[in-house]
């Protein structure tokens, strides 16, 4: 039997706030203050270090990893957890890389998240030797691709304007090219419906602390393909992916599996806060709710449009092409958000001029997106961003 939604009671949501916000960090589930409060003041303060083995912390980044697993359409034991998504980025980029010791190309979306692309920056000034990072408008990426391309790196859900991309059909493509796959699920994961499986690309990654509501620089996951787990050669061997780490050998062998993609130790109360947020998956329909974003963002995108007629959709109107966020171009995009947050609607923006909104049907039902839109169109008719104290910006957007 499925959960039925949104499950409000499950999460602290402040009042007078409407939280629009949860593609960037999801909200606080109340399980998760508990269970960082077991784990600090039981386990670790009267376990201390025998809670490696009697609380189960070593074994954390499987465990957890097993249950995202089902939420991106994963086999079990394919996804580890631990580390931040960036290195996460590194680690499939470089293993890729070794794949395929011929080609020297590395191509990726010229709008994707800058962290990925920093990263992708970074390993090939490493490696030189010719190495390249070639960056592609996505829709172009059938003209891109060559015999030199090693692995294409993309972002299923684009985390400007939210629009979704064909994972399948760009595998497929990407693989009949033979080049690796590697796709970052930041804004898809615990949003809607992934089938890692049915895709097939070779590697996956994300973050947990957006729809997956695991808190501020929770750890992030990474994901291999079972049949080329074996293959796989990680350039960060850490200490965590040996095959027998207290052994204490000083030669690295790699551990079986996705295992040998751990790296450092993980980091056991955000690794225990996150096992916590994940229990609310339980029971809840990925089809349910992305059914549920696109009914609250369809209704968003046609009533601020009828309200803000200076605004922009930036985001797909088509909503099968659509994430679980929509994204409105404004010239004063800054400033009226930082207007909105004033008055209890917290979205987000991003530089030229977008503004951000997510929607979590966790949490948020159509009575929330009507009462947001009240404020926003009050926002709007009483040109209320004009105020000086809108325009400073702060260090986070």
């Amino acid at each position: 039997m499925t959960q039925s939604l949104p499950m409000k009671e499950h999460f602290h949501l402040p009042d007078g706030v409407i939280y629009l916000d949860g593609n960037s960090l999801g909200p606080l589930p109340n399980r998760v203050r508990a269970r960082a409060q077991h784990v600090i003041e039981t386990q670790w303060a009267d376990g201390l270090i025998t809670s490696w083995n009697k609380a189960g912390w070593m074994d954390l980044p499987r465990a957890v990893g097993d249950k995202i697993a089902p939420l991106i359409g994963a086999e079990k034991d394919s996804v580890r957890v631990g580390d931040t998504l960036s290195i996460q980025v590194y680690s499939a980029l470089s293993a890729a890389i070794k794949m395929r010791p011929e080609r020297r190309i590395i191509l990726s979306d010229q709008d994707n998240f800058p962290s990925d692309l920093y990263m992708a920056q970074g390993l090939v000034e490493l490696l030189g030797q010719g190495y390249e990072l070639r960056l592609i408008e996505v829709d172009k990426i059938g003209d891109a691709l060559s015999d030199d391309v090693a692995v294409v790196l993309l972002t299923q859900v684009d985390y400007r304007t939210g629009r979704l991309y064909d994972m399948a059909g760009i595998t497929r493509l990407v693989q009949a090219h033979g080049a690796v796959m590697i796709w970052d699920l930041a804004h898809s994961a615990g949003a809607l419906p992934v089938d890692l499986q049915a895709s097939g690309p070779e590697f996956a990654v994300g973050c947990t602390y957006k729809y997956l509501n695991a808190g501020p620089g929770a750890p992030a996951f990474i994901y291999v393909r079972p049949d080329i787990a074996a293959l796989v050669q990680p350039a960060l061997s850490g200490w965590m992916g040996h095959a027998s780490p207290f052994d204490m050998s000083p030669d690295y062998q790699p551990a079986d599996g996705a295992g040998r993609l751990r790296i450092g130790t993980p980091p056991v109360v955000q690794m225990a806060m996150l096992d916590a947020a994940l229990d609310l998956w339980d029971n809840i329909s990925l089809d349910e709710i992305r059914a549920a974003s696109l009914r609250l963002s369809g209704l968003f995108i046609k009533e601020v449009e009828a309200r803000c007629p200076e605004f922009t959709l930036a985001s797909p109107r088509d909503p099968e092409q659509r994430g679980s966020q929509v994204s409105f171009a404004f010239k004063e995009g800054y400033a009226f958000m930082q207007a909105l947050i004033a008055h209890g609607v917290i979205g987000d923006f991003r530089p030229p001029d977008l503004m951000r909104f997510g929607f979590t049907p966790l949490y948020l039902d159509e009575g929330d997106i009507l009462q947001a839109l009240e404020i926003i169109e009050e926002v709007y008719l009483s040109q209320l961003w004009r105020d000086p104290a809108f325009q400073k910006r702060q260090p986070v957007t």
